[in-house]
């Protein structure tokens, strides 16, 4: 079985450096094992990244344990859709790559919204947020 992305086309790969995914498979693929459900495939900025630290969800931090490295303004990585809905609430939401972010997003997002955050990469990612 494939996975789909939102807009019903194959998932494709969100990011590999920093390697994100629930699986750490470089996609927001999800699954039963994961509760959270990494589902939105975010290019994150500093406004966001400070403001999940401030919320409980420390991305910022390197927790290698978890192989985890700490993110940076303009990095890609599977977040997920509860707590991109809350930034997205206080207006703070990261930038949404749709093609990247899995069709489950959609139990808690709706398209609309996530629409309004679409955003092909820059060439310069680190412009997003320094």
């Amino acid at each position: 079985m494939v996975d789909r992305n939102v807009l019903g086309a194959p998932l494709a790969t969100c990011g590999t450096d920093p390697l994100t995914g629930f699986y750490r498979d470089g996609c927001c693929r999800t699954g039963p094992e994961d509760l959270g459900s990494h589902t939105i495939c975010a290019v994150v900025t500093a406004e966001f990244l400070e403001y999940q630290q401030r919320i409980g969800n420390d991305l910022i931090t390197p927790m290698p344990h978890y192989a985890f490295p700490g993110l940076n303004p303009g990095d890609r990585w599977c977040v997920t859709a509860v707590n991109w809905l809350r930034a997205h609430e206080a207006g703070v939401a990261a930038f949404v790559v749709l093609a990247s972010t899995h069709e489950r997003a959609l139990e808690v997002v709706p398209l609309e919204v996530l629409e309004r955050y679409a955003v092909d990469v820059p060439a310069d990612p680190g412009a997003l947020g320094a």
